[in-house]
């Protein structure tokens, strides 16, 4: 949190720290996510910008400053699985590894990603907070519980609700 602060004021040699104590972490969850190193080193990247330019805009009631810097590094991993050319590369990609994908398999798949998203907006933070970090990131029950400090029953019960959420949002 001080080193946060102290990004938000402008202290570089903080915001080295900040890095050198987060990067790693930031870094998986973008490879996880983008599986190419390339596209996760530029989604770090940017991800840090945003760190840098938006420091002052953390509330510490909405999770750790490890959790809201994860959270703006998986979004604009994420960002970067929406655009066009990661699109196109991956579609290319597919259809040399597989005759049967189709254009429409691919806008049926596209189809889906924006709609989950979508879902998922409709959450309440710590729903999708903790969905967020379950699914996409893999943590265990337990290490919700230790990442977060919030109490076993509650993780449960935000993960729970959030997915019957999600389903009745994503049902026909």
């Amino acid at each position: 949190m001080k080193l946060l602060c102290a990004t938000a004021e402008g202290d570089r040699r903080a915001f080295n720290e900040l890095y050198r104590l987060t990067s790693g972490k930031m870094y998986a969850v973008c490879l996880q996510l983008l599986q190419r190193k390339d596209l996760a080193e530029e989604a770090l990247q940017e991800a840090y910008v945003r760190v840098w330019h938006n420091a002052c805009d953390y509330h510490s009631d909405k999770g750790s400053v490890v959790v809201w810097m994860v959270s703006i590094a998986r979004y604009r991993a994420l960002d970067i699985l929406r655009s066009a050319a990661y699109r196109r590369e991956g579609r290319e990609s597919d259809l040399e590894q597989s005759d049967e994908h189709t254009p429409e398999d691919a806008l049926f798949d596209q189809r889906d990603r924006v709609r989950i998203d979508e879902c998922m907006d409709t959450l309440e933070d710590g729903q999708r907070q903790m969905i967020q970090l379950a699914y996409f990131r893999g943590l265990t029950h337990a290490e919700l519980t230790e990442h977060t400090g919030s109490p076993l029953g509650t993780i449960k019960s935000w993960i729970r609700r959030g997915l019957q959420k999600l389903k009745r949002c994503l049902e026909p």
